[in-house]
């Protein structure tokens, strides 16, 4: 795991969620601007996951377990790619509130998978 995508993925996610969330309260549908840092959260985690298979199989080790880190990995995928769908499925301002909700989850996740790793 790198720090500065983990931190960068932690800060899109963060920032993400809560202007997500703001928006979903004043009654906003889901646009790129609500979806876009869910997106880039996602990228971030798929990149996070190449460089941590690379890191493992190259002899690296990780401080806790790697599968349970690849657990919460796996899990933080699903959690983005089904709000991003719901949210295309169902776009009400709901929906946008849920995309707030996923990018704060997953931003919960990565802060565990960092405790993991390092």
């Amino acid at each position: 795991m790198i720090d500065w995508v983990y931190q960068a993925a932690e800060v899109v996610a963060v920032v993400g969620g809560i202007v997500a969330l703001f928006l979903g309260l004043i009654g906003r549908l889901p646009s790129l601007v609500s979806l876009s840092p869910l997106v880039i959260t996602a990228l971030l985690l798929i990149v996070q996951a190449i460089i941590a298979i690379a890191i493992l199989f190259g002899g690296g080790t990780s401080k806790g377990d790697p599968i349970e880190w690849f657990g919460y990995l796996l899990t933080a995928l699903l959690v983005a790619v089904a709000a991003g769908f719901w949210a295309l499925a169902e776009r009400t301002k709901f929906s946008t509130m849920i995309i707030g909700a996923a990018n704060l989850t997953v931003a919960i996740m990565l802060l565990r998978m960092w405790q993991i790793w390092f």
